[in-house]
């Protein structure tokens, strides 16, 4: 059964995709902790970091890398911490998260912006990602 990530990634239902390349695709997460939380997906579908091939999981994180560093250059933050839990989606996920303080990071507290913000905010890190 395909997860909402599959369907993001078939563009069966809207995102506000930063970054793409072959493997990988990143978006703006919709319930973020912070304005800019992005994830990053392997367009395979695997459940779990520990099932993907090296080759698979090297090219993720050298995505992540990537994206990591559009988002400190679009994203006002002290950092961006990346995180692999995956029990929400089953599907491999990496968050890409602008981190300010610990608080930005325990999934505890969430931003709310307007559709308006999440697309500013997805130009800005897509900008930034095409120039590194």
């Amino acid at each position: 059964m395909s997860s909402i990530f599959t369907k993001i990634i078939r563009k069966e239902i809207p995102a506000h995709i930063v970054a793409e390349t072959e493997d990988c695709i990143a978006f703006l997460d919709v319930n973020p902790n912070a304005a800019g939380h992005t994830l990053c997906v392997p367009k395979k579908e695997v459940d779990k970091i520990t099932e993907l091939s090296e080759a698979d999981y090297m090219s993720l994180m050298r995505f992540s890398m990537r994206v990591a560093k559009a988002v400190e250059v679009a994203v006002s933050c002290k950092r961006v911490g990346f995180t692999v839990i995956g029990l929400e989606v089953p599907h491999v996920h990496v968050h890409l998260i602008p981190l300010n303080s610990m608080a930005d990071a325990t999934f505890g507290k969430k931003e709310s912006l307007s559709q308006e913000e999440f697309s500013q905010l997805a130009t800005q890190i897509a900008a930034a990602y095409n120039t590194i």
